[in-house]
């Protein structure tokens, strides 16, 4: 509870400076958008999530997330969890959950049981939510090293490899357990149900301290044997990997030598980038939390620059199997104090478009990137996990979800002048002036223009004046327009602020849970909508944007008087 008062003290305090910085004078920002010149269709990469903990997905707060994320584009969002081959009764907790796929007889014989996994998969199918399935981790009697079995893991200690990190006593016993389960699954689903979902082996190999008890060519053969499997039970499946922490390292080059060598099938690539949030202490009791988003892209742009080096690879699809501010989504602590509010919403805003502009200018496929962020069943409200709901309500960061989800059709060109350069925020972060970016798509007669204000240091700081001039109107937008401006902000879809004003309650009421779930859905501005100035093919938006504020304006046909 101390640890709990003390992140709620910082967040208060800084949603109170940043309250007052509304009163500072603001600075004008100009963004420029053409919805006529498109620039290629809508990637959403953003339908990718996932979690350490398989079990929760099952249960109240996870059936709720789930459904949110279904919700958001059904049948396109995939779900990847560690621990599904984990041996144990489901039981979860913090970075740990099982399924019991798989226990031998006194013989040494297997035994099969997909009840706890079916019932997962029925969970995110239900909710209109995909697989991306990980083939991770070693079930107990498979294991080279199988006692401790499950760690010890605590927010800030515990030992994280133990017996289920290790390779298996038998790579054939491995491999068939693979190809019974896919082919389980390809009964229970159906074939061209499973072909639509990724396949990919283990979690961070490259990670031997944690997550890999073995060396790179013992991951090479598990890896290999697991495709072997899946692709034995159903040969158009989309098999990928290595799913590897990005280490600045040469890994990938290694993986993708590897599978051109060994004649793996290799549909997708994969791997993860993370960012180093710090806390700063002003030598005063007090201080604030600084991210690493600098940090996130240059561990993104090494793996892009390996994919690129690789022609036989380098159209391949790329997942990053993990993108997040920093690696540990149970851990707690000052640093990771942004989780709740506003600093994640807007990191998150201003992340993705920077990654997507990475792998455009390397030249290499970008199909998705994956939070590695879900919900931590039965812990307090606003714990300070990194999570998209708290309790069963949705954070701040869910919204900048559900604005990516109204984006579709065409990119079209769009350019802000405080929007910093991308060299510049990989090289330095955004440590002085504040970086106000955009991103815009047409889709029929709608425009959209997602719109962020995005600093490194959790500090009050001055709206942005923001205007817009857009040209190329659609025709059907100069005969009249109806404007949506949707608002993620301290003021705007922001529970947590909503939790803070109430007083911090331990055990919301009933009357204060239903004032939470209301302050959480993604709502527009308040007040008086901005004036959409229309000239025939041109159109001029004024609003301000506070610091850590996202807007999405939607622009769609005025409906017709009677």
């Amino acid at each position: 509870m101390m640890l709990k008062s003390v992140l709620a003290g910082l967040a208060a305090a800084a949603s109170l400076a940043s309250g007052a910085a509304a009163q500072e004078a603001s600075f004008p920002v100009a963004i420029s958008v053409d919805a006529a010149k498109t620039e290629g269709p809508v990637k959403p990469v953003w339908r990718f999530f996932g979690a350490d903990e398989p079990n929760y997905a099952t249960m109240k707060d996870g059936r709720t997330t789930l459904a949110t994320l279904g919700s958001l584009s059904p049948d396109r969002v995939y779900f990847r969890a560690h621990n599904l081959l984990t041996s144990g009764d489901g039981t979860p907790a913090l970075k740990w959950g099982s399924t019991n796929i798989y226990t031998e007889d006194a013989q040494g014989r297997p035994i099969y049981n997909f009840t706890i996994v079916d019932h997962i998969f029925d969970t995110y199918r239900e909710r209109h939510v995909k697989p991306y399935v990980e083939i991770g981790f070693m079930p107990e009697a498979m294991s080279t090293k199988p006692q401790l079995y499950q760690h010890n893991f605590r927010p800030g200690s515990g030992d994280i490899r133990t017996g289920w990190a290790y390779p298996p006593k038998d790579y054939a016993k491995w491999e068939e357990l693979i190809y019974q389960w896919v082919r389980h699954c390809v009964e229970r689903y159906g074939k061209q149900e499973v072909e639509s979902w990724y396949f990919e082996t283990w979690n961070e190999a490259n990670l031997e301290k944690y997550y890999w008890g073995g060396n790179q060519a013992d991951f090479f053969r598990l890896h290999d044997a697991a495709v072997r499997g899946v692709r034995r039970a159903l040969p158009t499946a989309r098999v990928g990997g290595p799913d590897i922490a990005g280490m600045r390292d040469t890994y990938l080059t290694d993986f993708m030598n590897h599978v051109k060598q060994a004649g793996t099938p290799t549909d997708f690539l994969s791997f993860h980038a993370k960012g180093t949030p710090s806390f700063i202490d002003d030598g005063n009791g007090k201080g604030h939390v600084r991210m690493g988003l600098s940090t996130h892209l240059q561990v993104a742009d090494h793996e892009f620059a390996q994919v690129q080096k690789d022609a036989t690879f380098r159209n391949t699809p790329i997942v990053i199997g993990e993108s997040d501010p920093e690696g540990c989504a149970a851990c707690q602590g000052p640093a990771n104090a942004y989780r709740n509010g506003t600093m994640y919403s807007s990191y998150t805003a201003a992340s993705f478009p920077r990654l997507q502009a990475l792998a455009t200018r390397r030249g290499v496929n970008l199909e998705g990137v994956l939070s590695w962020a879900f919900e931590f069943e039965d812990q307090p409200y606003f714990a300070g996990f990194r999570q998209l709901t708290s309790a069963g309500i949705d954070l701040p960061v869910m919204n900048i979800f559900k604005m990516f989800a109204k984006m579709d059709g065409q990119y079209v060109a769009a350019t802000s002048d405080r929007q910093l350069p991308l060299d510049q925020v990989m090289a330095k972060g955004v440590r002085g002036d504040a970086d106000v970016g955009t991103l815009a798509t047409v889709d029929g007669n709608k425009v959209a223009i997602f719109v962020w204000h995005y600093h490194d240091d959790d500090l009050a700081g001055p709206d942005a004046a923001v205007r817009i001039s857009l040209a190329g109107l659609p025709a059907a937008l100069r005969k009249g327009v109806t404007m949506t401006h949707y608002r993620v902000d301290r003021d705007h879809s922001n529970s947590y602020a909503a939790w803070l004003k109430m007083g911090s309650p331990i055990a919301p009421s009933d009357a204060q849970r239903a004032t939470l779930l209301e302050a959480a859905k993604l709502t527009t501005v308040d007040g008086p909508a901005p004036a959409v100035q229309v000239g025939g093919k041109s159109a001029t938006i004024d609003f301000r944007l506070p610091r850590q504020g996202v807007s999405l304006i939607l622009l769609e046909p005025a409906a017709p008087t009677r």
